[in-house]
């Protein structure tokens, strides 16, 4: 048993593993996969709507830097002011908010999906303990996770390097442009270094998600004890399921032994069904099915009727019919009848005893 509890895990996660894991909050995700796209998605954003933004500011500096200086202003001049100005930079600011933060959701959501942990929220003195707090920084993941971004660094500074190294150019010329024309090279420059930047840092996180979603995998593999004992509480202890089985086994086999003697007849198809059936014209208005089965349990009730010397009526049809649609202890229906009372007759005549109708 203790060899089974740490042995190697060989067995690929169940489904309900995956589901007890993904509810505790074990997923495959990377923090560095997430910035790497919202900064991507940030720059492409600020390109796109930045523009009204930088608009705005500069409208509000050329209102309030230039013109006639104030001579007077009060509280509720001040207030308006503010109040426009606030308004205005919120009509300029909120659709870049907002689209950065959908930019932020559909990083994390893309990797995982949507995942409530509520009890996250709950204080976890395991967190605060130093020993496990010692494991997790000495340990492979740790290793791993410092190697990435020692490499994350030297990419931003070989990418950053090469690009400005590309328009060293161009920088050594400002000095001769006008302000203008220098505040929108650089822009240009920021923005394309920042996205190319961003571009390394997209390949690295992808990078780091792959190892990530590989040592996600491998955790949730099971050994061979996790597997058995996960059985068991999917499907409760082999040993009781099989000796439930076996006391509902005795259970039929009991009740048919009693029931059979009874049987005026039994009707069988093939070799896998059989239907039980009993008539006493004095007591019933139509025969009856008082037990029915196939495969193992019909090749009991034709070793009980062999036993008790009840007739087998072969009639495939007729057997298969009233085994579909008849249950135990109802009468053979108006379809059937017909067929039904011509056998019962056969076995009346036989016992030689008479029929009445």
């Amino acid at each position: 048993m203790a060899t089974d509890d740490f042995g190697d895990k060989t067995h690929d996660a169940t489904p309900f593993r995956r589901q007890k894991a993904r509810e505790a909050g074990q997923v495959v995700r990377s923090q560095d996969l997430a910035s790497a796209v919202l900064l991507c998605g940030g720059l492409v954003i600020l390109w796109h709507c930045g523009g009204a933004v930088a608009r705005f500011l500069v409208d509000v500096a050329r209102q309030q830097l230039g013109g006639d200086a104030w001579l007077a202003f009060s509280i509720q001049d001040t207030s308006h002011l503010l109040a426009r100005v606030c308004g205005g930079l919120a009509v300029a600011v909120l659709p870049v908010l907002g689209l950065l933060t959908l930019a932020a959701l559909a990083s994390h959501m893309g990797q995982f999906g949507f995942l409530f942990l509520p009890q996250k929220l709950a204080l976890d003195w395991q967190r605060t303990s130093p020993f496990a707090n010692w494991q997790r920084i000495v340990s492979w993941n740790s290793a791993v996770q410092l190697g990435l971004g020692l490499i994350k660094v030297l990419a931003i500074t070989l990418t950053a390097g090469w690009c400005l190294w590309a328009e060293r150019g161009r920088l050594a010329s400002l000095t001769s442009q006008p302000t203008p024309e220098i505040a929108s090279y650089l822009v240009q420059v920021v923005f394309w270094t920042g996205l190319k930047i961003g571009g390394a840092l997209l390949g690295l996180a992808l990078l780091d998600y792959a190892y990530r979603f590989w040592r996600h995998e491998q955790d949730l593999r099971m050994t061979t004890q996790q597997l058995k004992e996960e059985m068991k509480q999917q499907q409760g202890d082999p040993q009781i399921a099989a000796r439930r089985k076996q006391i509902q086994r005795q259970m039929v086999l009991h009740r048919l032994s009693t029931t059979i003697p009874k049987a005026d007849v039994v009707v069988t198809g093939s070799a896998d069904v059989a239907v039980a059936i009993q008539y006493d014209h004095d007591k019933m208005a139509a025969p009856i099915v008082i037990a029915k089965g196939t495969e193992l349990l019909a090749k009991r009730i034709r070793d009980f009727a062999e036993q008790h010397r009840v007739l087998i009526v072969q009639r495939s049809e007729l057997a298969q019919v009233l085994y579909g649609s008849v249950e135990i202890g109802q009468p053979v229906p108006g379809e059937q009848y017909a067929a039904v009372a011509e056998i019962i007759r056969k076995v009346y005549e036989l016992r030689g005893k008479k029929l009445a109708g």
